[in-house]
Formats: structure tokens, sequence, C-alpha cells
């Protein structure tokens, strides 16, 4: 009798495994090694205890969350992906044309490079320091100025300074350094190797497009 039993229960374990299995592969979303252990679960439980079958149907809920989960991440990859391209496209319709750049460090080249920053309050003694790669500084008295924005123009000829790079900050009495714009010409834009975009400006070299804070066009010739 007992031996009945026993083959009673394994064959129904077999033909309910055999069902779920069924059920499981018609779900698109159920992956093909999920299905497999599952079905091994269930044909291999004890016939005389067998599992809860609400332990079955958590784990296909969690199977469902992670694979939801998993095509939200892709889809957010994919969403990345196509940001990125679409302002590589925008970015590159801008090339030739003058924008304004925040930037920690100036390029004197040929012709002056116009900026600006902005005082939170009056400074009587206010400085423009530019630093060299050989930290050799060049320290331009600005003299007082009231809170607000403040334009300055920077002419390596007047100034007797080499073409190169150049740190740049500004000292003011008792305020944090404020932060510096610098306006120049897009000169390209390109895709780095890890995905992200690099524009090149001429008054700051190489910088990520959010240092970008305003796009002035191009600059109409003269007849």
């Amino acid at each position: 009798m007992t031996t009945s039993l026993l083959t009673n229960n394994t064959t129904s374990s077999s033909s309910s495994g055999g069902s779920i299995s069924n059920a499981i592969g018609a779900n698109g979303e159920m992956s093909n090694l999920f299905t497999t252990l599952l079905v091994a679960q269930i044909k291999n439980q004890n016939p005389l205890e067998p599992n809860d079958p609400s332990e079955f149907v958590s784990q296909l809920t969690q199977l469902s969350q992670t694979e939801t989960l998993q095509k939200l991440s892709s889809q957010t990859t994919l969403n990345g992906a196509l940001l990125e391209s679409l302002q590589t496209l925008g970015l590159g319709g801008q090339v030739g044309g003058q924008v304004t750049v925040t930037s920690s460090s100036v390029q004197l080249g040929d012709g002056a490079v116009a900026g600006r920053f902005e005082l939170g309050a009056t400074s009587a003694k206010t400085t423009l320091v530019l630093t060299s790669d050989s930290g050799t500084e060049r320290r331009i008295d600005l003299g007082t100025r009231t809170a607000g924005n403040v334009d300055f123009s920077l002419d390596r000829s007047t100034l007797g300074l080499p073409a190169g790079r150049y740190a740049i900050r500004v000292e003011a009495d008792q305020q944090a350094a404020p932060a510096i714009s610098l306006q120049g010409t897009l000169s390209s834009v390109r895709l780095a190797a890890n995905g992200g975009v690099v524009v090149d400006v001429s008054s700051v070299g190489e910088t990520a497009p959010d240092a970008i804070t305003a796009f002035h066009g191009r600059t109409t010739a003269q007849p």
C-alpha cells in the first residue's frame, strides 16, 4: 500500500511538474534556466512532504521582478545613449559659433579672451591670478569692484605672457573664489572612448558639454 501511495504521488508530482513546466514555458518572460531549475525542484521534492505552493509563487514573483528591473536598466542605458547621440548632433550644429564656458583654466594664444565672474559683495581689492604650468604667477589687479558681474579681457601680448595654458582664479576680499566664465569658439565635438561627449573651445581646450553656459551664435563677417 505504501509503495502504491509513493508511486501514485510520484506520478502525480511528475504530472504537476509537467503542467507547471508548460505554463511557465508559455510565458515568454520566464527564463529557460529558471524553468529548468523549477521543474527539477518539483520533480525531486519528497512526495510525503511536498513544498508549499506559495514558495513557487514567491520564486516566480521574484524572477518577474528581477527581469523587469533588468529591462528597465537596459532601457535606461539605451535612452542614455540616445540622449548622448542627440546631444552630439545638437552641439555639432553649433561648431564655429561663440560659447561661454565655465573653467578654472584658460588657453592664451592669438587675440584676447573675454571673461566674466560674479561677486557676491563689494570687494576693495580684486585680483585675477594666472598660474603657468611651471607655477609662475601673474597677478592682475582689478581694483575695487562692486557686487555683481565683473567683465575682463586677457591679451597675452599686452600682459607679456607666452602662449599656453594657465590656471585662472579670482581673489576677492573675504569672499569665496567665484566661478569664472570664458568666451571662445566651439571648435569641435567628439565622442570619447568611454562614450561621453567632449567639446573643444578655443579659449579653454577640451571640456565637458555641461561646462557650456551660453551659446552666442556665429560672428557675422563684416563686408
